[in-house]
């Protein structure tokens, strides 16, 4: 059975080093950041921002502190930190929620009542987010998570390699966002970074555990 979505996961894979001479066009990144754009979340509320870095002087100071990312940040056509929104976005009755549900979404008085309600309930009984601030942050990180695999994989299907990259120094990362971008680190927090370009070398063979160690059925 030819499917095409498979074929796209089977071609992805974590691409260290990029193919300098190759440049993804506007349109196409245009399209990946619109894959973004467009994922799920969780009660809605898109906890996520793109931040594209072009500029060689500012990925050349994302280096130092990003040990998982040497040979994708002199490389990659496009490099993309996705930020997460912290606790005081994504707290019940915070001002960002009420703006999701006003604004964005449009709904009548009376659902938004219900709809925070449910949200107050859900963070302080079903997922205990209100443990810590880290407890809050680490569940909106999971909805960026994705968005990153919507691009990786749509990427992917229009022949754009790409690598997801978690290495690296989270304090430092802090920092550049707040004196190197003017990011407000009071609401956001850095998720995880992911390259995007073409491949250098053909990679070795995907491996993967098989089906009926991962897969339970109950009939």
């Amino acid at each position: 059975m030819d499917n095409k979505f498979i074929d796209a996961m089977q071609f992805r894979h974590a691409t260290k080093e990029f193919d300098v001479t190759k440049k993804i066009s506007d349109e196409a990144f245009k399209e990946i950041l619109e894959m973004g754009r467009l994922s799920p979340s969780s009660f809605g509320f898109e906890p996520w921002k793109f931040l594209v870095i072009q500029n060689q002087t500012l990925r050349e100071k994302l280096k130092a502190f990003s040990w998982g990312a040497q040979g994708q940040l002199p490389t990659a056509s496009h490099f993309v930190i996705i930020l997460s929104r912290k606790k005081k976005d994504m707290l019940y009755g915070s001002n960002y929620v009420q703006h999701m549900l006003q604004d964005i979404k449009q709904l009548p008085e009376d659902v938004i009542a219900l709809y925070n309600d449910f949200y107050e309930k859900f963070q302080k009984e079903d997922f205990n987010l209100l443990e810590s601030d880290r407890a809050l942050f680490d569940w909106a990180t999971k909805q960026t998570y994705i968005a990153l695999a919507n691009m990786m994989t749509g990427a992917a299907y229009m022949g754009i390699d790409s690598c997801p990259m978690e290495g690296f120094d989270t304090q430092s990362l802090e920092t550049f966002l707040k004196d190197e971008l003017n990011i407000d680190t009071d609401a956001f927090g850095a998720s995880v970074m992911v390259a995007f370009g073409y491949r250098k070398e053909e990679p070795r063979e995907k491996t993967r555990q098989v089906s009926e160690d991962i897969i339970t059925w109950y009939h």
